[in-house]
């Protein structure tokens, strides 16, 4: 069975890109960081290339937890 990835978040740096799988990961949801960085840090700027990618069946999740550390409020669930 092939698994399916999907793309929650894009970096140029590879510190940024880990942090973020990182919390992910923390909170119960798998990721990867995946991509490569060039040795001229205006092109990895540029093209942001460190793509961070869950399951597909994680996405929406991840979104959710990305958005709410994006504005740091979490949602209240009644």
């Amino acid at each position: 069975m092939k698994e399916e990835f999907k793309t929650v978040a894009t970096f140029g740096d590879q510190m940024s890109a880990e942090i973020t799988a990182g919390m992910l990961r923390e909170n119960g949801i798998p990721a990867q960081a995946f991509g490569a960085v060039s040795v001229y840090p205006s092109i990895n700027d540029n093209i942001n290339a460190i793509a961070v990618k869950v399951n597909a069946e994680d996405y929406e999740a991840a979104m959710k937890l990305l958005s709410e550390d994006m504005t740091g409020e979490e949602s209240q669930e009644a």
